[in-house]
């Protein structure tokens, strides 16, 4: 199969849903879709119709909006058409990509070692490598990262006989910084594994969950950071009631000097049960240049269970990877109460 003739089909065909909308409205002047957007530029608008790419989801969002219909209406065709992109860039069939998305299982046996000398991370002020003033009790830091030198080509050994085991433990001895990855492709990271004991019963008194900080990594893509501003709508610990519909916001800085194109915030508690508060997978994040300040929000329905709720995100880039493993996960934690 053609993969990049599939990924250019893909863009086309989504470009020409975005094009009939407008269509159906008018043709609006982008300048005034823009205006009625208040979040994106109508440079940004009209390069999402001409299909040299696929807009990101927080494009796709607003450019629905400023035409007066619902986005949800647009977001499996979204979908599909991020799959097959997805599936384009990696070689390798949409079907194969699907089970390697973020709620597919892990595949156990495809383990590897990534090995590589210690690298010092750049002074930066934001580096948790350095003395900080820590966030207030249960207040997640946000996805705050150093610029880090850009990581070097990692050699991989698969697992797969005693001699590799033991070749693995030489290696060790010899070198001073050995990470264990999960195979990327199968939409867990070493991150995830860590945050999973955050999944046992938690109650009231429980909160504020007191944060832990994962090994640290270089961002994904050299010189990109993050930093939590503040929880605009309901800060730790805030109570609610049992089986309603609230609204999260908060607010992070591009504090590197990447743009954030396409990024977004993915659950890692996933799949997600009655008893938890229930989220889309992944909320996009508007895309945003660096030293701008942007507002992510996601609608949560609470459980008719009094509980606590405390469900955790990573950023992920445009491409779907973590695009800060070193860094502690947004979160939200709320108390909920029965009547």
């Amino acid at each position: 199969m053609d993969h990049m003739r599939a990924q250019a089909e893909a863009i086309e065909d989504f470009a020409a849903v975005l094009r009939e909308l407008r269509e159906s409205v008018g043709n609006p002047p982008f300048r005034e879709m823009s205006g009625r957007s208040g979040a994106i530029s109508h440079t940004t608008l009209h390069e999402a119709t001409k299909g040299n790419r696929l807009p990101s989801w927080g494009t796709t969002v607003e450019f629905v909006k400023a035409c007066g219909a619902d986005p949800a209406a647009y977001r499996e065709r979204w979908e599909r058409a991020n799959l097959a992109v997805r599936s384009a860039s990696a070689g390798r069939p949409a079907s194969a990509a699907l089970e390697g998305s973020a709620v597919s299982t892990v595949d156990a046996q495809a383990v590897h070692i990534a090995i590589e000398p210690p690298e010092a991370p750049a002074g930066d002020e934001t580096s948790e490598s350095r003395p900080v003033r820590p966030p207030p009790p249960g207040r997640m830091a946000g996805d705050v990262q150093a610029t880090f030198p850009a990581p070097k080509r990692r050699r991989r050994l698969r697992l797969s006989s005693p001699g590799a085991v033991a070749l693995t433990a030489a290696v060790i001895g010899t070198w001073a910084v050995v990470l264990i990855v999960v195979d990327r492709d199968s939409g867990k990271d070493a991150l995830e594994e860590y945050g999973n004991r955050a999944k046992a019963a938690l109650s009231p008194a429980d909160c504020p969950v007191q944060a832990t900080n994962p090994a640290a990594a270089p961002p994904r893509h050299k010189g990109d950071a993050a930093q939590f501003v503040a929880d605009i709508t309901l800060p730790d610990c805030t109570r609610v009631g049992t089986g309603q519909n609230i609204t999260k916001v908060w607010r992070l800085k591009n504090s590197g000097t990447v743009p954030w194109d396409g990024y977004s915030l993915r659950r890692l508690d996933l799949p997600q049960k009655a008893d938890n508060c229930q989220t889309i997978s992944e909320v996009p994040i508007a895309d945003t240049e660096p030293g701008h300040v942007v507002d992510v929000r996601t609608d949560i329905t609470t459980p008719r269970k009094p509980g606590l709720c405390y469900v955790r995100f990573k950023m992920v880039d445009g491409t779907g990877k973590v695009a800060f493993p070193g860094s502690r996960p947004v979160n939200f934690q709320i108390i909920v109460e029965g009547p």
